[in-house]
């Protein structure tokens, strides 16, 4: 079982609506492969999109699976760790799973989720509390953070890939996730603020270019390696949203050129944090879905699938053109190809 995590702790990047649509183009090229998503964010929102999107009840069917018993989501796992923090409960990882497909036909058969919480935001302060108790010969942080690992171990016969959409932050939910992953899939946009969140992912996540030294026994990275935990290697860099009239005399190009030029820093200094040593073999450029990806967004409708023409959404009509359609599906076919 391969585990990507999807995240970048700079919001804005497009990082769920690209989820929802790689995860989908990938089960549908590949549907003899049982894949696993997990909505590790409060704001469940790739788990609407996987329900319907908002044009189909999408919310609606979320809220109905959060009031079942147990609760059906992330958060539901999580009230079941709670009282059972270091040591995994007997549970079945099926309880808090749902299909997709029995609430939105236009989801591949093989994906099933495991939905999205708010519940997240108050389980992180309890979290929080229960990763820094002192228990003699108990390493409570590694207990919490490996959560999601033990719910993994669970299922781990039965699923061939698992994709993690994570909160724009490092939080305790989404180190959880982190510590999860095999690799990490980095969504950013062509601004100063994406250059910069790469280089906080890396300061994070792998404890590289600290302000201080004295924050160094404190990193995930240090913890993870105390616990002798492999870290998540970096598989994709997504330049998102980039516009057709982006060319080389653009104001964007400077920044652009900065993220690559970053990047081949960091594969030279750090490669065994990379699974690629060549930044073409990293990085895929994805211009701006438009109204292609707003109308997706709303039906939660893979691209691949997607009507062209005019359409109505929420009461208003709007035109898809058949070949931005196909311009999209391309583009997540690059993503896809690389998985």
């Amino acid at each position: 079982m391969l585990t990507y995590a999807v995240w970048n702790n700079k919001g804005g990047t497009g990082k769920t609506s690209l989820t929802f649509q790689a995860v989908c183009r990938f089960a549908e090229l590949n549907p003899e492969k049982r894949i696993l998503v997990v909505d590790m964010c409060p704001q469940a929102n790739l788990s609407e999109l996987l329900l319907g999107g908002l044009a189909n009840g999408g919310s609606a069917k979320l809220l109905e699976r959060q009031g079942l018993v147990p609760r059906c989501s992330i958060g539901g796992y999580f009230d079941a760790r709670l009282p059972a923090p270091f040591a995994p409960p007997s549970f079945d990882a099926w309880d808090f799973l749902t299909s997709p497909k029995d609430y939105n036909d236009m989801v591949p058969e093989n994906i099933d989720l495991l939905c999205g919480d708010p519940l997240l935001e108050l389980q992180a302060i309890a979290m929080n509390t229960l990763a820094n108790a002192d228990l003699p010969g108990v390493n409570a942080w590694f207990g919490v953070i490996n959560w999601m690992g033990d719910f993994l171990d669970k299922i781990r016969d039965e699923f061939d890939f698992v994709f993690i959409d994570t909160n724009p932050s490092f939080s305790m939910y989404t180190q959880i996730a982190l510590a999860a992953a095999d690799r990490v899939i980095l969504p950013v946009m062509a601004d100063d603020s994406s250059r910069r969140a790469i280089q906080n992912a890396f300061s994070l996540i792998y404890g590289v270019k600290l302000p201080s030294e004295v924050y160094a026994k404190y990193t995930f990275a240090t913890k993870m390696q105390a616990a002798n935990r492999d870290l998540p290697k970096v598989h994709l860099i997504l330049k998102n949203r980039l516009t057709q009239y982006m060319g080389s005399a653009s104001a964007f190009a400077a920044v652009l050129s900065g993220i690559d030029s970053d990047l081949k820093g960091l594969i030279k200094s750090h490669p065994q944090f990379f699974t690629f040593s060549n930044t073409k073999n990293g990085i895929i450029d994805i211009r701006d879905f438009g109204t292609t990806g707003v109308v997706a967004f709303a039906r939660g409708c893979p691209f691949s699938i997607m009507q062209t023409g005019k359409l109505t959404i929420s009461g208003h009509r709007v035109q898809v053109k058949a070949e931005y359609r196909d311009h999209a599906v391309s583009a997540i076919d690059e993503i896809v190809e690389k998985l």
